[in-house]
């Protein structure tokens, strides 16, 4: 009896740690990382004074362009290189061909599509991209998950979209 009654109490003890376990959220831990980590970016580079958006976005211009703002479904011409906020690189057009997309779709990423539309053409503005408003907790390919990027961009030209 007493031996059943032991055993009831450590069964019930082993499910509710179980249970515990279970619902323990790992993604806060990496949501904590990354939070930590753009805060330690923007702490150690005083002198990069970004715009926070609504949307999670940081943004700031490098060079005004006198152009067109693009907006939804224009074409936009972009010159970009994507880093890690390390400095090191992911990915770049220069030297190649711009990339060219319609403006309003997400394309490439959400947080890369939101910054071209504060940007006029003929400008250059770089964006600090949490991974919610980039590749999220998967990642893509080079990119881990729960990863903020940086995106220097260049607005090469802005081509109105149908209806403009």
């Amino acid at each position: 009896m007493i031996k059943n009654y032991y055993q009831s109490i450590l069964l019930f003890s082993a499910a509710i740690l179980l249970l515990s376990l279970g619902s323990c959220d790992p993604a806060k831990k990496y949501e904590k990382a990354e939070a930590e980590a753009i805060a330690n970016y923007l702490s150690s580079n005083p002198a990069d004074t970004f715009k926070l958006e609504q949307s999670g976005l940081y943004y700031r211009d490098e060079l005004v362009g006198t152009g067109r703002t693009p907006v939804a479904y224009d074409t936009v011409d972009v010159i970009f290189t994507g880093k890690f906020l390390d400095g090191s690189e992911f990915v770049t057009t220069v030297g190649g061909s711009d990339y060219v997309f319609p403006l309003g779709e997400g394309y490439p990423i959400a947080g890369f599509d939101e910054g071209i539309s504060y940007m006029k053409e003929g400008g250059r503005a770089t964006f600090l991209i949490p991974s919610k408003l980039a590749y999220g907790p998967y990642g893509y390919y080079t990119v881990p998950g729960y990863t903020a990027l940086l995106y220097d961009v260049q607005l090469v030209k802005v081509t109105p979209g149908p209806g403009k």
